[in-house]
C-alpha cells in the first residue's frame, strides 16, 4: 500500500529506473558515485562516463535517496501529488560552482550555477544547463579523485522537494524555455524560475515572496551541508582530498 502511494506522489519515475554514474575506469568506490559534471563539460571528458542500471525498484530507490537526504519518507507519501526531488550540491573542481537537480523523468535534470543561487529577485544568476544525472547521485557528498572527470570536494548544500507551476509537464517547461517551480528545501524556499537565453545559458531568479530577500546571501550565511554540517574542507579532510583547494570555496569565517 505504501508503494502504490509512493507512486501516485512520484509518477514521473514509474517508466524509468535512475542509475548509478561510475567511470570506465574507477566504477564504484565503496558503493559511492564518483563520476561528477563541470560546469563547461567538454565532449572528451563526456565521453568517460556511462550509465549503469540500478538493480532495486524505483520505488526502493526513492524511499533511500529520501531517507539517506534527511527527508522524512511518510511525510513525503502526505506531500500534494507533483512534488519530486531536489538538490544542490556545492563543487568545487576547478571552480566552486553549485549544481541545481530537479527531478523530472526519471532523472536529475541539472544546471551548474557558478555564483550560486540568490534570495534577490534583482539577481539573475547565470544557469548552464549540463549532463542529466542519475536520481542515485542526489545523495553523494564526497571527494571525486583529481584527474577524473568532475575531479574535487562535493557538498549536499541543500535538499527537499519542488513542485512544477502552471499545471504544466517538465518537458514542455523546458521546450518553452520558462521553467517556473516552487522549492520546499531545508535552505531555499519559495518561487524561483529558470528561464533559457540561449543554448545551454539560462538564469536562475528568485521570485519575490516570503522568502526573498534584498540582503540576505544565502550561501554565505548557510555554508555547510544539510547531510553532516561540514564545510567544504571538512569533507575533503574526511575523504582524503585535496584540504587546501576545498577551502577555498568556504567562507572565510564560517
Amino acid at each position: 500500500m505504501k508503494y502504490r502511494r509512493f507512486i501516485r506522489l512520484l509518477p514521473s519515475v514509474m517508466l524509468v529506473c535512475g542509475g548509478l554514474l561510475v567511470l570506465k575506469t574507477g566504477g564504484l568506490d565503496g558503493g559511492r558515485v564518483i563520476g561528477e559534471t563541470s560546469p563547461e563539460p567538454n565532449e572528451k571528458a563526456a565521453d568517460k562516463v556511462q550509465f549503469v542500471k540500478d538493480p532495486r525498484p524505483v520505488e526502493d530507490l526513492h524511499a533511500t535517496i529520501l531517507r539517506a537526504l534527511g527527508i522524512d519518507f511518510t511525510q513525503e507519501m502526505r506531500t500534494p501529488i507533483g512534488r519530486r526531488l531536489f538538490v544542490v550540491q556545492k563543487h568545487r573542481v576547478s571552480a566552486l560552482h553549485y549544481d541545481l537537480r530537479l527531478e523530472a523523468g526519471g532523472v536529475l535534470v541539472s544546471w551548474a550555477v557558478p555564483k550560486g543561487p540568490s534570495l534577490n529577485p534583482r539577481e539573475k544568476r547565470l544557469a548552464m544547463a549540463v549532463e542529466d544525472h542519475p536520481l542515485d547521485y542526489a545523495r553523494f557528498e564526497g571527494v571525486i579523485p583529481e584527474g577524473e572527470y568532475g575531479g574535487g570536494t562535493v557538498m549536499v548544500w541543500d535538499t527537499g522537494t519542488y513542485e512544477l507551476e502552471d499545471d504544466g509537464r517538465f518537458a514542455d517547461a523546458m521546450r518553452r524555455g520558462r521553467i517556473p517551480f516552487t522549492l520546499h528545501g531545508k535552505k531555499l524556499k519559495g518561487g524561483w524560475t529558470l528561464v533559457r537565453t540561449d543554448g545551454r545559458r539560462w538564469l536562475l531568479i528568485k521570485r519575490r515572496d516570503r522568502a526573498s530577500s534584498d540582503t540576505l546571501d544565502i550561501t554565505t550565511a548557510k555554508p555547510r551541508s544539510v547531510l553532516t554540517r561540514r564545510l567544504l574542507a571538512g569533507i575533503a579532510r574526511d575523504e582524503g582530498g585535496d584540504v587546501a583547494k576545498a577551502a577555498t570555496g568556504d567562507p572565510q569565517r564560517a
